[in-house]
């Protein structure tokens, strides 16, 4: 889209040069281009955060629209309450006009179309978040010529084709959050060395991860629920800023390094990948939740391991007695979930008559000994209790 002046706007160019207005008056360039904006979207029922745009008074005081002398330097589009109805229509390219702008948000809604490649003309932008709308196309590689972006927050959209590598490039990236969508090709190198939220479940990215792909930065990792593949043992062991890592469903393999056990998360979600070997971590573990569920895990359980609150270790090859500090913290009620079914367990020492406490739940089902005690299991454990001695003397 070219933009034409018209005869109002040149009216209002007279008027800004003669300095007969006696306010600062919008920059004719960013009044044409919020037109179009307006032309382009539209209220969805129940809203009427664009109807109170009248050009005929400032633009300066539309709602989210925010200004630093005569430019726009903030656009932050549709009623930001909760449960609005948020906008719709289609993104025009004359966002990339507005070349003052610093911060651009879009609440969510029904905005459909591309993304504009213009606003890789926002030299100074920094803060570009249109998520939970209907955004489809391929993400533009331009968007690498954003060197000042810190947010990068695209998310519950429909966005396909791959996450162009120019995006990797850019320096002061702190937040990137993609999830979500139909992406599909490989994680690119992160060069940012202050990136701190990493988010991309949800999409269909596969390939491995180099060992220095993403930066030791990051506190936030989210790779959920895609088709990523290797080992990643080096990688994760460089990343002890990490609080909160989670790369479920992925068809990860090798082993879990000890010493990611450590690091200061307080919610690590590895289940329903591939790692396999000895789970070993260097002390006592003190992350809140720890879901290793559905890999191929061998070997004795750790006493390390006692001291996590919510622990899944179902369903992979975990061998030899439950060690006795599980048991103590269980009957303390100091252990919340215990889910050790689907192993080859041979043992665990604890009284029959026990009293499990009631907020405290453990599964031994399906393991190569007969269950001295349990709480209910759940559904998927499904109703045998011990595993056939055919495959426990296999095992063993």
């Amino acid at each position: 889209m070219r933009i034409h002046v018209g005869s109002h706007a040149l009216f209002l160019v007279a008027l800004f040069h003669s300095g007969f207005l006696g306010f600062a008056i919008l920059d004719p360039v960013d009044f044409l281009a919020l037109q179009f904006i307006r032309k382009s979207l539209h209220d969805l029922p129940g809203s009427n955060f664009l109807a109170s745009w009248d050009f005929t008074s400032d633009p300066c005081n539309f709602a989210g629209v925010y200004c630093e002398s005569n430019k726009v330097v903030a656009l932050n589009l549709g009623d930001p309450r909760a449960g609005s109805p948020g906008l719709t229509g289609r993104l025009d390219s004359g966002f990339g006009k507005l070349s003052a702008l610093v911060e651009l948000s879009i609440v969510p809604g029904r905005i459909y179309g591309p993304l504009p490649v213009s606003i890789s003309q926002l030299k100074g932008l920094r803060f570009l978040a249109i998520s939970r709308n209907f955004i489809s196309g391929n993400i533009p590689a331009a968007l690498g010529q954003l060197r000042r972006l810190k947010t990068l927050d695209l998310s519950y959209n429909q966005l396909t084709g791959g996450i162009p590598h120019s995006i990797g490039t850019l320096p002061e990236l702190t937040n990137v959050i993609l999830c979500h969508n139909r992406l599909s090709g490989s994680v690119p190198l992160f060069r940012s060395q202050v990136l701190s939220r990493l988010d991309l479940k949800h999409n269909a990215l596969s390939g491995s991860l180099a060992p220095n792909s993403l930066p030791a930065s990051l506190q936030s990792l989210s790779l959920s629920w895609n088709q990523l593949t290797g080992p990643v043992d080096k990688l994760l062991s460089r990343l002890n800023k990490l609080n909160y890592l989670d790369l479920s469903l992925n068809r990860f393999t090798g082993p879990i390094p000890g010493r990611l056990f450590s690091f200061p998360i307080t919610n690590l979600q590895l289940e329903r990948n591939l790692f396999s070997g000895p789970v070993l971590p260097i002390d006592q573990v003190t992350i809140p939740t720890v879901d290793l569920s559905h890999n191929r895990l061998s070997g004795h359980l750790s006493p390390m391991l006692s001291t996590v609150q919510n622990l899944y270790l179902n369903d992979n090859q975990f061998t030899g007695k439950v060690p006795a500090s599980f048991v103590d913290r269980i009957l303390s009620a100091s252990i919340r979930i215990l889910y050790l079914q689907h192993n080859y367990l041979t043992g665990i020492e604890i009284n029959p008559t026990a009293a499990i406490p009631l907020r405290s739940s453990i599964c031994l089902q399906y393991n190569c000994m007969v269950p001295p005690v349990q709480t209910a299991c759940p559904l998927k454990a499904g109703k045998v209790k011990t595993r056939p001695t055919a495959q426990c003397q296999r095992k063993g």
